[in-house]
């Protein structure tokens, strides 16, 4: 039996209603972190997380399952049209809780109260959180800062895409998940 390497996921958290630079800069996000080799997981509705899956799904490099969408309801057909898997959880905003369970990095671009949550949630499992800083939304506010005491880093800064996923890449994988509940 032979052994392979599981991908690594990246899940991008943001808002459903952000402006063109904002939202442009969320579809670079997803091909590049595609182009190196990640999965991309997201809300799977729409804004940064439908622009992020048509980056995803039309980055060189793309392969079949590289873009995931973990839904809130149960209808499979609500999915932006660039997910290649789709997760309809029935859950509600607890599948922040799931989305940030499967990944290995999350991305932070702009977003509210439910941006929030999945940053705090990601913290709490000791995933490595990126704060993209466009000068919106919770990302922008918490990168560079720690959330509490639980962990000895921070929320990292990137005030790029390419920087972005420069973190991206040196993080996914590089902490252990809190065991803790």
């Amino acid at each position: 039996m032979s052994t392979r390497e599981r991908r690594l996921v990246a899940a991008v958290v943001g808002g459903a209603s952000e402006p063109l630079e904002i939202l442009e800069a969320a579809e670079q996000l997803g091909a590049g972190l595609v182009a190196a080799g990640l999965r991309v997981a997201t809300g799977g509705l729409g804004g940064i997380m439908t622009t992020t899956s048509r980056g995803a799904s039309q980055a060189p490099g793309w392969f079949d399952g590289a873009v995931i969408g973990v839904l809130p309801g149960l209808d499979a057909r609500q999915g932006n049209p660039f997910l290649d898997v789709v997760i309809p959880s029935g859950l509600n905003f607890a599948r922040n809780t799931v989305l940030v369970a499967m990944a290995d990095v999350v991305i932070g671009i702009a977003g509210g109260a439910g941006t929030l949550s999945e940053l705090a949630l990601a913290w709490q499992h000791g995933k490595p959180v990126v704060g993209l800083d466009m000068g919106r939304g919770w990302s922008a506010r918490l990168a560079g800062q720690s959330l509490d005491v639980r962990r000895d880093d921070i929320v990292h800064r990137a005030t790029s895409v390419e920087e972005a996923l420069e973190l991206a890449r040196s993080l996914a994988g590089s902490r252990e998940p809190t065991r803790e509940f």
